[in-house]
């Protein structure tokens, strides 16, 4: 196989670093594969390390310009990560996880124009498995980690030929395809960047692979604070996690959408507009992600100041005052806030899919409390590929 670049991003991840690195130098099919770690956040002692250890694993170290005032973001440092890389190939690869023997190549031999290649993690059983992944207990922490162990589960496994269409961390892409579509969007900083970036993939024609010989052991989200054993790094995470959310449905108008097995679902984009009598703060803090114009007749002064600093998007634009006037979007919601119930949420949670499998252009539906007319039914997702 050819030279490739594995790209970890690092938020204080040294207890993982040392696991993580040099599993990739001992399972890797290739010995010479360029290693780069961006160091967003040290208050751990990484860069120490890595720049004692940097000869002898091969490590480039890049560091955050603004390191210990700001954080750059997983997206940014991946994408800072790719951008640097001088080989073709680049793979994607969490500070919180263990190579596999081979996976390197396993998942090489799959790689074709316009496609990523997806690993498959065998993780501890800490979390619900759908059939995306193989579930066996290695350890729990880095420390913990059962290396000899692992090393021969994934020697059973090296003849598997189960290929499916899942897309997770870790996956390989050719640099310069992942570059064209403008690598991962700014405005999610370190969540829900993957499932955009996904979503991009699959509009820009991406295909995906995820190979059962191509093995990883993953510490399930402890590098980026998922896990709620660390509590500290849980909650930074938690709020981040609520704030990209929100951004994510403002960009795409609907929830992270996958198969049971990981392959991304995108929903049609449509231009919708609410406009919500008998509104309240409350409402408006509910209801705003979910169109694209927000008509009220309440004040949403707080709201906007409250909430602007979470978000790239200009509240002003999205949140006006409803004096019956022309303002045009595409498909209108009429809402009684006096009314809206927990079903009517769900209908609006739900609006994408309703309108592509159920709404007819000029027609007028009556959803719960809802009523919503359906002006046109242009579909906006292709105008996302690119950053």
């Amino acid at each position: 196989m050819d030279k490739i670049t594995f790209c970890i991003p690092s938020k204080s991840n040294l207890r993982y670093l040392k696991t993580c690195i040099p599993s990739i130098r001992k399972n890797a099919f290739r010995n010479d594969h360029d290693i780069t770690v961006f160091v967003d956040q040290d208050e751990d002692g990484t860069l120490k390390w890595l720049g004692k250890v940097s000869k002898e694993y091969n490590v480039k170290i890049l560091v955050n310009p603004n390191l210990g005032e700001s954080l750059y973001g997983i997206g940014k440092a991946y994408d800072k990560c790719i951008q640097d890389a001088t080989t073709d190939v680049v793979m994607v690869f969490h500070a919180d996880m263990m190579l596999g023997k081979h996976a390197d190549k396993k998942a090489y031999d799959l790689l074709k124009a316009k496609t990523a290649v997806c690993s498959t993690r065998v993780e501890p059983p800490l979390h619900p498995n759908n059939g995306e992944k193989i579930i066996r207990d290695f350890g729990m922490w880095p420390e913990e980690f059962q290396s000899d162990a692992f090393d021969q589960f994934v020697e059973t496994q090296l003849d598997e030929t189960k290929i499916t269409e899942g897309i997770f961390a870790t996956w390989m892409v050719y640099r310069e395809e992942f570059l064209a579509i403008g690598g991962h969007d700014p405005i999610l900083k370190s969540c829900r960047e993957d499932s955009d970036v996904f979503n991009r993939m699959l509009l820009a024609g991406f295909t995906f692979k995820q190979p059962w010989n191509s093995l990883v052991y993953h510490l399930t989200g402890r590098g980026a604070g998922s896990f709620s054993g660390d509590e500290k790094r849980h909650q930074e995470w938690q709020k981040e996690m609520n704030n990209s959310t929100k951004e994510f449905i403002r960009k795409w108008g609907s929830n992270v959408l996958h198969e049971p097995l990981m392959k991304p679902i995108v929903a049609p984009k449509y231009n919708i507009g609410i406009i919500a009598v008998n509104c309240n703060e409350k409402l408006i803090e509910v209801l705003e992600p979910w169109c694209d114009l927000l008509r009220v007749d309440c004040d949403f002064t707080n709201y906007i100041k409250e909430e602007q600093p979470n978000t790239a998007f200009d509240l002003s634009e999205r949140v006006v005052k409803y004096q019956n006037d022309n303002k045009f979007t595409d498909i209108f919601i009429t809402i009684d806030g006096e009314k809206f119930s927990n079903e009517d949420f769900q209908y609006i949670q739900q609006m994408s899919q309703i309108i592509e499998q159920s709404a007819s252009k000029g027609e007028v539906y009556h959803l719960g409390n809802l009523v919503v007319k359906v002006n046109s039914k242009i579909e906006y997702q292709q105008n996302l590929i690119n950053i």
